[in-house]
């Protein structure tokens, strides 16, 4: 039995697919502060361990990719936002050009999910009287108020979970004892990251150790990869 038999949908207890817009911009935004921020400190550390070159590093990291993270949630959802709403348009056209044809496919989808086509027609005809577009927008387009794009909700929640976990690893970094910047970082960031995929699972009524195993595998290849980089400039120079 797996974790997911804990969850109740009763009334009470609301559905955790209405977290599913926040939830989703708030975990991209910390698994990349945490690791973008994390592999640009451990990269430049490799190449140049000076307290002052990883503080920079690691601020311009922060400020740059929090900033980054709001504007492309913001520019993508708006994108998003703008196709449901085209989409919403064209049904509401529909229905007032066409009603009889709008009510026929209105119909077909319910039959096609098991209704008898009487059954199916009736359902079709009374949600058109009482809603026409909602019921189209919700049948035809998938979409309902839990999913609908939300651009400041999501840039927002980007900006400051980025904001708060990259600077887990920027004060870590800093907090580092001489010499031990990367091994310090490293450990720091992976415990982050354990916990960031634990809570988002949590969050999301998702079993722990799936989540918590593919963040830390992901952000662990990030900053091997980044470290990688950094020694090879650093030997170079």
């Amino acid at each position: 039995m797996t974790e997911y038999s804990d969850i109740s949908a009763h009334p009470e207890s609301p559905h955790l697919i209405n977290r599913a817009n926040w939830l989703r911009a708030a975990v991209l935004g910390a698994n990349d502060g945490i690791v973008s921020v994390s592999s640009l400190i451990v990269g430049v550390a490799a190449a140049d361990p000076s307290p002052r070159a990883v503080l920079i590093a690691g601020v311009a990291g922060l400020a740059a990719g929090a900033m980054s993270m709001a504007a492309g949630e913001y520019v993508s959802v708006s994108s998003q936002s703008d196709i449901e709403r085209a989409d919403i348009e064209r049904e509401r056209a529909a229905l007032e050009s066409v009603p009889e044809q709008e009510l026929a496919e209105l119909a077909a989808l319910f039959e096609s999910r098991g209704m008898t086509p009487a059954t199916a027609l009736l359902a079709a005809q009374e949600v058109t009287a009482h809603d026409a577009l909602g019921a189209h927008v919700r049948e035809e387009l998938g979409l309902h108020d839990v999913n609908q794009a939300n651009p400041l909700q999501a840039a927002f929640a980007s900006l400051v979970t980025f904001a708060i976990a990259a600077a887990v690893p920027l004060v870590s970094a800093m907090l580092a004892p001489a010499g031990m910047v990367i091994p310090v970082v490293l450990i720091v960031t992976l415990i982050s990251l354990a916990v960031l995929g634990a809570v988002g699972a949590r969050a999301g009524g998702a079993p722990l150790l799936p989540a918590t195993i593919r963040v830390l595998v992901w952000g662990a290849f990030a900053m091997a990869v980044t470290m990688g980089v950094g020694r090879i400039f650093g030997i170079a120079a």
